[in-house]
């Protein structure tokens, strides 16, 4: 399969790009946490039993989980803002959908809508390598993955609020609200990316992923209810390791994979994703863990008997740490890179937990736990696209974020059913109600800390320097450094010009780079000129293809040395190359 994509900015972007993405990415998080002050209440609001109300949850994790690398492929295929759109006008009809109704099955399907907005994330940060500068990427996609915390923390007090004083449906019309905001903001101010990947999308592909994700996550989120031992948990396992490892033979052999399998595979990859489902664990149990701590009366010796909304404030500096997070990461890892500041934020985030051991009797303790989570979890979030991006094509970017962003759904799959299944184990039956107990809550941080020491483990197996030929390097500080890089890339490949049978320069024509094995080495837009620069990873043969509208394709055989000095070769459509 042939990619075509550009790793320059493609139209110039205004400033109202990040923080709109950003937006988009607050609005998907809260779908996740929406409920959350409500959860109790559940099977009293939907007349069901309380097993049947976690379906209510459950089907927005599942659909979420199918939905962001499907939908990042898509978005490298047709267009990353239609699909972004497309996103959040389905999560809008779930959330109108949830608003209309109290009966359970109508409720899940609009839940179930709603999950499938968690593609945007990765999306958003498709659309922001395709646009932005170098030197503004690092800190642009860090604020867009650190949205998934920030919209999470920001949505408890609210949605307490709304809550408490009015009709729990009102947060439905509320998230339908901000969705439909996000879609016209993003119609007005994002412009389309260019950057395509060519070939067709693969539906066997996605429809296996999809079943083997159901048959994964179903038995972890329901498996404190069926018991981890049951036939139904246990079979579901076993089923989903079957339809995976099936799954994973069909991709490898198939030219246009729905997951490049043998990308995921490279080191800069692999743990990168590893590592993103300790974070997701560690991140969730705070989540779990703070708010009921908070709110547990204070007649039980060790609740600390606030309010559901004081509750969700005390919590809620977790995500605005997270979102202030983002420019400080930007100078790190400009300096240092996206390896380190994944290192320490890990270990920022088992300082926490490790002090939160002691810091669980006062309401301002749980205030400086969240913030000091916060920034760990930030500076953790903000690393992972810069390593994922910087280790794939630009072709690929789309679906190697929205595999990144499942994987760290895992990880807050697998915290929600391992905690729920601790406090539970550990809690104190008191009048017929399970009340949960200091003993639960400290193990929770004892889990979430051992998590973080797995995943600090697993980074340090990351490569030290995020360089990989077809992602863009992320550590540039200023403008005149990314000017650098750029023209010492241009030393070290192809250049010349895309001409046309008449010897006129051809702009915005799409020049891939092609190496001997048929992947993708690299690929740009002519300039106005005609002009283009393709900088090669090695010495070795190549392949130059070039197409343009209007134009037939082109595509000629090269050789680059490997030394500094470029090799000029223009390209003239849709006749032969002329070698300079």
């Amino acid at each position: 399969m042939t990619h075509t994509t550009t790793d320059r900015p493609t139209r110039e972007a205004s400033g109202a790009v990040v923080p709109v993405l950003a937006f988009a990415g607050i609005v998907v998080a809260v779908m996740q946490t929406l409920l959350v002050p409500v959860i109790k209440d559940l099977p009293q609001l939907l007349g069901t039993a309380p097993s049947n109300a976690t379906w209510v949850l459950t089907s927005t994790l599942l659909s979420g989980a199918v939905a962001t690398p499907i939908m990042g492929r898509l978005g490298d295929l047709y267009g990353k803002r239609r699909m972004l759109i497309a996103s959040l006008a389905v999560m809008v009809v779930g959330a109108l959908v949830s608003a209309l109704t109290s009966d359970l099955l109508t409720m899940i399907a609009g839940r179930t809508l709603q999950g499938f907005a968690m593609g945007a994330i990765p999306l958003g940060i498709g659309l922001m390598r395709d646009m932005l500068p170098r030197e503004k990427l690092g800190s642009a996609m860090a604020l867009m993955s650190s949205s998934i915390g920030v919209g999470g923390g920001l949505a408890l007090p609210l949605a307490a609020l709304i809550a408490q004083h009015a009709d729990w449906h009102a947060l439905f019309y509320g998230a339908a609200g901000l969705g439909a905001l996000a879609i016209a903001l993003t119609l007005l101010v994002v412009p389309e990316s260019p950057a395509r990947a060519e070939g067709t999308f693969d539906v066997l592909g996605a429809i296996g992923l999809s079943t083997g994700l159901v048959l994964f996550l179903l038995p972890i989120t329901k498996g404190s209810d069926w018991g981890w031992t049951s036939g139904t948990t246990l079979g579901l396992f076993a089923a989903a390791a079957v339809v995976l490892l099936l799954w994973g033979v069909m991709e490898l052999r198939i030219k246009a994979p729905l997951v490049d399998l043998r990308t995921t595979a490279r080191p800069a990859v692999l743990f990168t994703n590893l590592a993103s489902i300790m974070v997701g664990v560690s991140f969730y149990v705070v989540s779990l863990v703070l708010p009921q701590l908070l709110q547990l009366p204070e007649a039980t010796g060790y609740g600390l008997g606030q309010s559901m909304v004081v509750a969700g404030l005390l919590v809620a500096p977790l995500g605005l740490t997270m979102m202030f997070t983002a420019p400080v990461y930007a100078k790190l890892s400009a300096r240092y890179g996206p390896k380190f500041t994944l290192i320490l934020g890990m270990l920022i985030i088992g300082i926490g937990y490790g002090a939160g051991l002691g810091l669980m009797s006062a309401a301002w303790q749980s205030l400086v736990i969240a913030v000091v989570l916060g920034a760990g979890i930030g500076l953790a979030y903000s690393s992972l696209p810069a390593l994922i991006v910087g280790a794939v094509p630009a072709s690929e970017t789309g679906a190697a974020n929205g595999l990144n962003t499942l994987m760290r759904s895992i990880g807050t799959s697998v915290s929600s059913a391992v905690i729920g299944m601790v406090l539970a184990n550990t809690a104190n039956d008191v009048g017929g109600v399970a009340v949960p107990t200091m003993h639960g809550f400290r193990v929770s941080f004892l889990i979430a800390t051992g998590a973080v020491a797995v995943g600090l483990l697993l980074a340090l197996f990351l490569p030290g320097q995020q360089r990989a030929s077809a992602g863009p390097q992320l550590r540039a500080s200023s403008e005149e450094e990314a000017n650098l890089r750029r023209a010492e890339d241009a030393l070290r490949g192809f250049r010349g010009r895309v001409l046309d049978a008449d010897g006129a320069p051809v702009a915005r024509a799409k020049v891939t780079l092609i190496d001997r094995r048929g992947r993708q080495a690299g690929a740009t837009l002519s300039e106005e000129d005609g002009s283009y620069a393709l900088a090669v990873p090695a010495r070795g043969a190549y392949v130059v293809a070039a197409r343009a509208t209007g134009h037939g394709p082109l595509a000629s055989s090269a050789t680059h040395s490997g030394e500094e000095n470029p090799v000029d070769l223009d390209l003239s459509l849709p006749g032969q190359p002329i070698d300079a």
